[in-house]
């Protein structure tokens, strides 16, 4: 991979602070706006892609240089085009990514997993020589991430504000290190759809203070999150370089195993939220046709009938933790042969990227 098999370090500090000449500003943009979709996709690491894109080590750079006070037009400029694709991607795509993942959660796994291990070739080509201290790097954190995806699952958490500046500051590590999905954290702690749903163009219209209230200290998390990684990261792969990229490795190939076997939502309806709050509204009596209106829905009476039978009885926080529920996934023969094709096509797009930034 170009533009990072020489870890920042003091030869090259200004350079990782800005692009190459040859780095054309709608790269950069495209690395932002792929970055941004990877943040909505739990399994998916925003920082792999920009790995891909040959920009992960003039990220790191020019955010450790600004959380020092170091500005610079470069910098700036750098992570304003990051920002700009990044925007776009989570304004123009949060709502239809949450349906995908709740309605075909099996589909969009198994491509982004491919997706997530296409970033692996170019983070094995740095970590060697492969001795004893970047195999226990690796170990330790593929160990880490398997303790994330199968003991950590089904932790429910309150909504409130700390909590709030806490998913921020973990949904910030998805955009430094390369293999940590900050969604995929999200799912974990049954935040996935409050944080993700609130950033949406319909909740912002729906709900606007609601929203903000959601984004502001996530928001406040992510900043304070990305000033402490990038700088350690920065420093790390500068003094340690094979050691650093064998414990991106482990993070990277980890990001997966919490992906597979298939999960799916118990109650498909119900982890939607503009849904789920229309059952709530369904269940307290209020009027169906300004339910619709308020959240850009077209339930029918009987329609309507139909849930309020189903869910008699459950209060808004129960609706909630029965949309977070997931069962397993028993897949098809044939599921199995999509899901292994979208798998290879997440590869393959990933290194393509890989190449496309390598020119």
């Amino acid at each position: 991979m170009n533009d990072s098999t020489n870890p920042a370090g003091d030869n090259n500090a200004g350079a990782a602070s800005a692009p190459a000449p040859s780095a054309s500003s709608m790269r950069v943009i495209l690395g932002g706006f792929f970055m941004g979709l990877a943040n909505l996709v739990p399994g998916v690491s925003g920082g792999t892609m920009i790995l891909v894109m040959g920009l992960y080590e003039r990220f790191i750079g020019a955010l450790a240089d600004l959380s020092r006070m170091k500005f610079s037009r470069q910098a700036i400029l750098f992570l304003g085009l990051i920002g700009v694709g990044f925007v776009i991607a989570v304004l123009s795509l949060s709502g239809v990514v949450v349906n995908l993942v709740t309605e075909s959660r099996w589909i969009m796994y198994s491509l982004f997993a491919g997706m997530t291990l296409g970033g692996a070739p170019d983070l094995w080509s740095q970590c060697k020589p492969m001795k004893a201290g970047p195999m226990a790097s690796f170990a330790a954190c593929l160990a880490l991430m398997a303790a994330l995806a199968w003991g950590l699952a089904g932790v429910q958490v309150p909504e409130n504000t700390f909590v709030f500046v806490c998913m921020g500051m973990l949904g910030a590590s998805s955009m430094i290190l390369p293999g940590i999905s900050g969604s995929y954290l999200l799912l974990i702690f049954g935040m996935y759809e409050v944080v993700v749903g609130a950033v949406s163009v319909s909740a912002l219209r729906a709900d606007p203070m609601g929203s903000l209230s959601i984004l502001v200290p996530v928001g406040v998390g992510a900043v304070l999150g990305m000033a402490l990684l990038s700088n350690l990261l920065k420093s790390w792969l500068a003094k340690n370089p094979a050691t650093s990229h064998a414990a991106l490795l482990g993070l990277l190939l980890g990001s997966v195993l919490g992906l597979y076997p298939f999960r799916d939502s118990v109650h498909p309806e119900l982890a939607n939220k503009p849904m789920r709050k229309s059952v709530a509204m369904i269940l307290s009596g209020e009027d169906l046709p300004e339910i619709n209106a308020k959240y850009g829905l077209a339930l029918s009476p009987e329609r309507a009938g139909e849930l309020r039978a189903t869910y008699a009885g459950k209060s808004g926080n129960e609706l909630k933790a029965m949309g977070d529920a997931l069962k397993p996934f028993d897949p098809t023969g044939k599921q199995i042969g999509i899901a292994l094709g979208l798998i290879v096509a997440g590869f393959v797009f990933t290194r393509a990227l890989g190449k496309r930034g390598a020119h």
